[in-house]
């Protein structure tokens, strides 16, 4: 609808999510918490299986936090909604597919929220920065997520310097999936959507679960949680129509219907 900062729209089991907030694209603390319900009714709906986040117009993804929200008294520990900053990176149990699609600089909170999607694809003229460094403060989410994405010494550099990287570098370095024009960004965004959303929804879930959860643990321990059936995504699974239909296509040399359950 006409006057939303956060627009949505279904297109079979895909909703794509756009922040239209200008000049920017940054975030304050109201449309942080749309996000999160945006993602958290996206987590909940079964009939929606992938999510595009992007941005609105081919300058900014978004530039992060909105620091003239923060300049008319916006506090950094501002309740930003069940999803944390952006909607998606504390959002619980979120075990779906989510793309992102940077049509253009990613700066702050918002190459933060760029690096919590599952995939990236970028426009040629995209840019990331992490600017925190110039105003004192740590850009969290970054420091945290970066230097497991890519090389240590160049995420350091990222974050030490706060300079520019463009999509070329980002891809480079793995940070990205793919770098298209901008003019096929979103019908590239589009196009894989549909794929994964005709794909098992129930692995998907797993796969994030399995990621997430076991991360942290040495691999004897995590590949007990799930040989095990510990993990609920991965009992839901081996519990599932979905296996057996797996099963079945392979040996009818045919494609499965996937129905995620």
């Amino acid at each position: 609808m006409p006057g939303e900062v956060i627009k949505t729209k279904r297109n079979g089991g895909v909703l794509e999510v756009t922040i239209d907030r200008p000049k920017a694209n940054a975030i304050d603390a109201a449309t942080s918490r749309t996000m999160g319900e945006i993602f958290a009714d996206f987590r909940d709906d079964e009939a929606l299986r992938v999510a595009i986040i992007t941005g609105a117009g081919d300058r900014f993804f978004s530039a992060g936090w909105d620091l003239k929200a923060a300049a008319a008294g916006e506090s950094p520990n501002s309740d930003y909604g069940v999803g944390g900053f952006g909607g998606l990176q504390e959002l619980p149990d979120l075990n779906k597919p989510v793309i992102a699609a940077v049509n253009g600089m990613a700066v702050g909170g918002g190459f933060e929220i760029a690096l919590s999607a599952d995939l990236i694809l970028a426009a040629d003229h995209a840019r990331f920065s992490l600017p925190e460094i110039n105003a004192g403060t740590v850009a969290d989410a970054a420091t945290l997520k970066l230097p497991g994405r890519i090389p240590y010494h160049v995420a350091m550099d990222l974050l030490f310097t706060g300079r520019w990287m463009d999509s070329a570098e980002a891809a480079r370095w793995g940070l990205v999936n793919k770098v298209v024009s901008a003019a096929s960004l979103l019908d590239t965004a589009r196009a894989l959507a549909a794929t994964l959303a005709n794909g098992p929804p129930l692995v998907f879930a797993a796969v994030k679960e399995v990621t997430r959860e076991a991360s942290h643990l040495p691999f004897h321990e995590a590949i007990k949680q799930v040989t095990q059936r510990k993990l609920k995504t991965v009992d839901r699974l081996y519990s599932s129509e979905d296996q057996i239909e797996g099963a079945r296509a392979f040996a009818e040399k045919r494609s499965p219907v996937w129905k995620g359950r």
